[in-house]
């Protein structure tokens, strides 16, 4: 692809991290920024569209969050939840007392990303219809699909997807997961993912999870990665708008292991481990997004309190490699093997 220079790709990183300047920094080092919409109003969106496009004029992405399906749990799952948090945690926030249901104003946002400049549109937690894919392809831009397993990858080559993005089990934050199950979602390294996928096809791939190194970028290369989806490793640069406790405990927690987890937002995720996921992973029910907006005001006392034991502390096993630096000082440490993997014949300087 000659879209840009660096391989090295923001994966998208939705509820304050993915700042539209980091997203700017990235594609200015030479890589390929994303802008995450989720959770964003439209009007929040538009303006930090506008952000990045003053700031760069090279090539970046928008991710966009598919309207979740209609939850097999009942209510009385989610008032069951409720009650378990009131009982076992100590917060002076009152907690939605019915479920909260939200397709994230998915059309609008879907409009907004058209209008854009940005050459890379990535739909996360479900799939466009083809038609929609058509439609974004029409206006010149390259439609980017996740996959976290075989099946995955077979069906987004059905849909005709411009890009495989390719989440490995490593990976922080929410699992891409849609058709297959949660047990398979989180069965795959990107390796495993990767072999299967170059396979299949010769569309471009990106390929991420658990990325904390250099020696990590070469592998997934080597593999037959076009270009290497990087997230923990950015919730520290300084671009970054990740919570003040969040940061912190990515710096200091270098001890723990990471989990994956529903208990914060009703699909699973993988985090540093802490009390909150130690007490209610094995209750949280399957209810996306309702869970997120039930435990938000837990989650946002426990940031303001420094509390890092009720907080979602999103991050892949890469995490203790984590700096704080600039974005583009993150990409040249991760690319200091980059002469290797030329050698190799993997990438040239537009790809």
């Amino acid at each position: 692809m000659h879209f840009f220079e660096k391989p090295i790709v923001l994966a998208p990183m939705a509820g304050g991290p993915s700042t539209p300047d980091l997203c700017a920094a990235v594609s200015k080092a030479g890589g390929l920024g994303f802008l995450a919409s989720g959770y964003l109003s439209t009007d929040d969106l538009a303006e930090q569209i506008t952000i990045v496009e003053n700031q760069t004029e090279r090539f970046y992405g928008i991710n966009l969050f598919c309207p979740p399906s209609v939850n097999e749990e009942d209510s009385g799952s989610y008032s069951a939840y409720r009650d378990q948090l009131i009982e076992k945690l100590t917060f002076s926030s009152e907690l939605p007392k019915e479920p909260i249901w939200s397709d994230d104003n998915y059309e609008e946002k879907l409009d907004i990303a058209i209008g854009s400049r940005a050459k890379f549109i990535s739909f996360t937690f479900g799939y466009p219809e083809k038609a929609t894919i058509k439609s974004v392809q029409a206006k010149g831009k390259n439609v980017v699909l996740n996959a976290t397993t075989p099946e995955e990858i077979d069906h987004v080559l059905d849909l005709g997807a411009d890009v495989l993005a390719l989440q490995g089990k490593n990976a922080g934050g929410h699992r891409a997961t849609v058709i297959s199950s949660e047990q398979a979602g989180t069965s795959y390294t990107s390796s495993d993912l990767l072999r299967y996928a170059v396979s299949k096809t010769r569309l471009p791939i990106f390929a991420g999870g658990g990325v904390g190194t250099a020696s990590d970028v070469v592998e997934l290369i080597r593999a037959g990665a076009t270009a290497v989806m990087v997230g923990t490793r950015f919730l520290t640069a300084n671009e970054a708008g990740t919570k003040q406790t969040h940061r912190r405990a990515i710096l200091n927690f270098t001890d723990r292991e990471t989990a994956t987890t529903r208990a914060f937002s009703g699909k699973i995720a993988r985090s540093i481990r802490n009390d909150f996921i130690d007490q209610f992973s094995s209750i949280a029910p399957a209810m996306y997004p309702e869970i997120h907006y039930l435990t938000a005001p837990i989650r946002a006392e426990a940031n303001a309190d420094g509390n890092p034991e009720a907080l979602n502390l999103w991050a892949g096993d890469g995490f203790g490699h984590c700096r704080e630096d600039s974005a583009e000082n993150i990409i040249d440490e991760l690319l200091s093997y980059s002469r290797t993997w030329r050698q190799q014949g993997r990438g040239s300087s537009d790809s």
